[in-house]
């Protein structure tokens, strides 16, 4: 009979031993794995702004060059990576940008217009 109590109070010492200690485990293993994670695939940094502005006078010049004749879809899409890149640069050098809001049509090519003037008067130098 003492040794059946015996083994009933070590088997409830070891239970609560193994709740006590599961938390803290199960935290140290998810920040291990978190670390591991981290090192595999790390959080891609900003680009530099001379690559954006370099990228920004390039895609200026192809939409301005878009040759007679040639599929409205380029222009789209050469004016769809322009705004990208515009408002890019503006979030970069803290000019406000509403691109995204604004709808396809003369609104929009005036607010692009807005944003590039701003983006030059804060120093960058967007036209090739």
């Amino acid at each position: 009979m003492a040794t059946a109590l015996i083994q009933l109070v070590a088997l409830l010492a070891a239970f609560a031993a193994l709740v006590a200690f599961t938390g803290p485990l199960t935290r140290r293993l998810e920040h291990w794995a978190a670390r591991r994670r981290a090192v595999r695939h790390p959080v891609p940094q900003a680009r530099p702004l001379q690559a954006v502005a370099a990228d920004l006078r390039r895609l200026a010049r192809q939409v301005a060059l878009v040759p007679a004749g040639s599929p409205m879809v380029r222009r789209r899409a050469l004016l769809a990576a322009y705004d990208d890149v515009l408002a890019e640069a503006a979030g970069m050098v803290g000019v406000a940008c509403g691109l995204t809001a604004v709808p396809e049509g003369r609104a929009r090519e005036v607010e692009r217009l807005r944003v590039n003037c701003a983006l030059r008067a804060a120093g960058l130098r967007v036209d090739g």
